[in-house]
């Protein structure tokens, strides 16, 4: 079998500094693109996965890089658990205390039991209010791009439009909105590796500050909607018994707090590449013009995979495991792993020609939603539902939509986020 190749965050074991990608170092985040993908393209070529020493947290990972390795690691649960953290640094103890545990950092059962939960709360009644609801913002947002010609195409339009969608679905006063905006703003906006040196001391405090005030509002909001339910989301989670059980005040904050970062960040961000990416590819950019019923499904797979909203997330490896089956890299119980989905769609071992623009693949297994399994997107299909439906009210009533130069970037290890996109029409 083939040992892992080790690498110190320091210097690379055996090899020039300048050869090896140090994944580990936040400076490697701030690469421009191009470095960054050829980075990955030449770890994908080592014949095991790269173990990289991890001088913040004294603790290294593997960086599973491959397409075939991060489906492995998806679907085999009982093997790589997502139970002690999957993202970087892992929640301390006393947060998950406090704030209750997200879904994304528990394994099953208890992983299970709170997904059939939330399951359930999905019935069609509410499904169809939030197809209804998806049309009736992306209709408005572009009603407001006509009237106010917008120059930030990010805050206009792409985090805007899953932000309602999510308030909307989950029964968010509107009066609470503005607030609740602001409080998920603070607690992301320095995920980043950039950030400034003064705010890396407050932030952390700021950050959970606003999260537990987010998680009172809305625990506020499920309290009542046990006394006087409506129809809607919250509603639906608080009165869901399954087996006797349904969700409690901090696990609903947990679930909503799950939603807004998770699901306004990575459609935000997905939009934001998509509507370069058919800026910068103008041939792609007529091909969907042309068709647009018939291509907009295959348009929006294609940003997914091409942008890869997430970066990666972690597991930790439950009992030793040969990856790929027996003679394989073997990963010993309690190391860690980094599945780096960014890297698996550009994988040449599952697409042709990766780096290609081209919204006429097929098929196109990226793993932009995850690599299957327990943990695969729940919001998926919503996510699916809100690129499709603004970018089909966008093109159709303003065909010559486009970004106007690069996006700005926020360099992050975690997710390929976008601050901000001039655009025009």
């Amino acid at each position: 079998m083939d040992a892992p190749t080790e690498i110190s965050a320091a210097t690379p074991a055996g090899t020039p500094a300048s050869a090896t990608p140090d994944l580990a170092d936040p400076r490697f985040w701030q690469l421009p693109a191009p470095a960054r993908a050829a980075a990955f393209a030449e770890l994908r070529r080592r014949p095991a996965p790269v173990y990289f020493g991890d001088r913040a947290t004294g603790r290294g990972f593997h960086a599973l890089v491959r397409h075939a390795d991060v489906v492995e690691a998806s679907r085999t649960p009982a093997v790589f658990l997502s139970g002690p953290g999957v993202t970087t640094p892992e929640p301390a103890r006393w947060v998950r205390v406090l704030f209750g545990d997200s879904m994304v950092n528990l394994d099953d059962p208890r992983h299970a039991q709170l997904r059939r939960i939330v399951s359930r709360a999905f019935t069609p009644r509410l499904l169809g209010r939030v197809e209804e609801d998806v049309h009736r913002i992306t209709t408005a947002l572009v009603d407001e791009v006509e009237r106010g010609r917008p120059e930030d195409f990010v805050g206009a339009v792409a985090a805007e439009l899953p932000f309602q969608v999510i308030c909307t679905m989950m029964g968010i006063p509107a009066e609470s909105r503005r607030a609740i905006l602001d409080l998920v703003n603070r607690t992301s906006e320095d995920i980043g590796v950039a950030r400034p040196l003064r705010r890396r001391f407050r932030v952390p405090g700021r950050g959970l500050a606003a999260l537990a005030r987010m998680q009172g509002i809305v625990a506020g909001i499920g309290r009542e909607r046990r006394r006087r339910p409506a129809e809607d989301l919250i509603s639906a989670l608080v009165t869901a018994d399954v087996n006797g059980r349904r969700l409690t005040g901090r696990e609903l904050g947990a679930f909503f707090t799950l939603l807004l970062v998770a699901g306004v960040e990575t459609t935000r961000n997905a939009l934001a590449h998509g509507l370069h990416l058919l800026t910068v590819n103008p041939e792609q950019r007529a091909l969907l013009l042309a068709d647009l019923d018939g291509r907009l499904d295959g348009a929006v797979d294609e940003i997914v995979r091409h942008a890869s909203p997430i970066i990666q997330f972690r597991r930790t490896v439950a009992v030793d495991h040969e990856l790929g089956g027996p003679g394989g890299p073997l990963l010993r119980a309690g190391e860690k792993v980094a599945l780096y989905y960014g890297s698996a769609n550009r994988d040449e071992e599952a697409f042709p020609d990766p780096d290609a623009f081209d919204i006429t693949r097929s098929p196109n297994p990226h793993l932009g939603y995850g690599g299957g399994g327990p943990h695969y997107c729940l919001g998926a299909h919503l996510a699916r539902q809100e690129m499709t439906a603004l970018l089909r009210e966008l093109f159709t009533r303003l065909p010559d939509a486009r970004s106007v130069g690069a996006p700005e970037l926020v360099p992050s290890s975690f997710d390929h986020r976008v601050r901000s996109l001039r655009f025009t029409f």
